[in-house]
C-alpha cells in the first residue's frame, strides 16, 4: 500500500479524478480525519470536506508505478 496526499478542491478535480482512478482494477481509500470513503465513488468523495488536503491510500503493487503517474496533477507534496 502507498499513501499520498492529494487536492480534489472543484467539482471538476473530483470528476476527472473519479474517472482516471476507475481504469484501475485495484482498491483507493481516501481518508480525511476519522473518515475513510472508497475513492472510486463520487458521492462519497462529495461528502468530505474538499477545501483541505486528503490522503489516499493505494491498494496496489504491479500498477503503481503507472497509477503515480497517473495521479501527478492531483498530488501535493
Amino acid at each position: 500500500m502507498k499513501t499520498v496526499k492529494i487536492s480534489l478542491n472543484s467539482i471538476d478535480r473530483v470528476k476527472s479524478f473519479v474517472n482516471d482512478i476507475n481504469r484501475y482494477d485495484c482498491d483507493f481509500d481516501l481518508v480525511s480525519g476519522r473518515y475513510i470513503i472508497d475513492a472510486k465513488s463520487i458521492m462519497g468523495i462529495f461528502s468530505l470536506d474538499l477545501s483541505k488536503p486528503i490522503f489516499l491510500n493505494i491498494h496496489a503493487d504491479k500498477e503503481l508505478d503507472e497509477i503515480l503517474e497517473m495521479l501527478k496533477p492531483y498530488i501535493i507534496e
